[in-house]
């Protein structure tokens, strides 16, 4: 039985832009719908219900944080890579603030944009287990344990079977790309990860210098995991970042 073809949904009002891409993305064997509105997004989202969403940032109703902020409101898994004229970083932190898991810049190149969506919808996938997570097989008792669907860290639980973080005993909401980037660092407790090995695990490609995303996403985890709480997330300066529980 063949596999669905991925569903992904174009948010722009630049006709021309919008051809040239689906055609770039029906290329790769994907099912494309397009909208030129905020309003016409949210719509067709809501019962076509895409993987993915190519979405301009600047649009004739609504923006597209709106238009996320909606679909995510009624469809929390669906990947969004934001497009976006603007060069201020101010615009795409507000962009991953807001739930986005990427975004380009225009003028962008069609690679770029594949490349990117094959990333966001790789991460889609459950994680299976492998060999190297499985380090919870000591004798003695550890602050990390973990076994093939859940990892734990002093009072951080991740469970890969529920899709849930808790910490504490308070269940914490994360965006696609947080839990992903959280579950990387579990798998790899007390070890200091940089930001290059960051992009290639959870992102699975290369930013090209734009390794401060690492940066905005540490900074939204640790907000979520240790606010208020004995820090787990630790920076090491000129090398990257590790997690570990506390004292240890």
């Amino acid at each position: 039985m063949s596999t669905p073809a991925r569903r992904i949904l174009v948010v722009d009002d630049e006709p021309d832009l919008v051809e040239v891409l689906c055609g770039a993305l029906k290329y790769e064997g994907w099912e494309t719908r397009t909208a030129g509105s905020g309003e016409e997004a949210v719509a067709i989202a809501g019962h076509w219900r895409p993987d993915a969403i190519v979405l301009d940032v600047m649009l004739p109703d609504f923006d597209g944080l709106e238009v996320l902020r909606r679909v995510h409101a009624e469809q929390p898994e669906v990947r969004v890579l934001f497009l976006t004229a603007r060069d201020a970083v101010e615009d795409r932190i507000g962009g991953i603030a807001a739930g986005g898991d990427d975004y380009v810049t225009k003028p962008f190149s069609l690679a770029e944009v594949v490349v990117r969506l094959r990333g966001l919808l790789r991460r889609a996938q459950p994680a299976a287990a492998t060999p190297e997570a499985r380090v919870g097989g000591g004798s003695g008792p550890s602050a990390e344990t973990e076994t093939e669907d859940v990892l734990t860290l002093a009072d951080l639980v991740l469970d890969e079977r529920a899709h849930e973080v808790v910490r504490g005993g308070e269940l914490i909401e994360l965006s696609p790309t947080e839990y992903a980037l959280l579950r990387y660092l579990l798998r790899h407790p007390r070890r200091v990860l940089s930001k290059a090995q960051i992009l290639d695990a959870v992102w699975s490609y290369d930013f090209g210098g734009q390794a401060h995303v690492v940066e905005l996403y540490i900074s939204y985890l640790r907000k979520k995991i240790d606010h208020g709480r004995e820090p787990l997330i630790h920076t090491v300066r000129g090398a990257g970042y590790l997690i570990k529980a506390p004292h240890s």
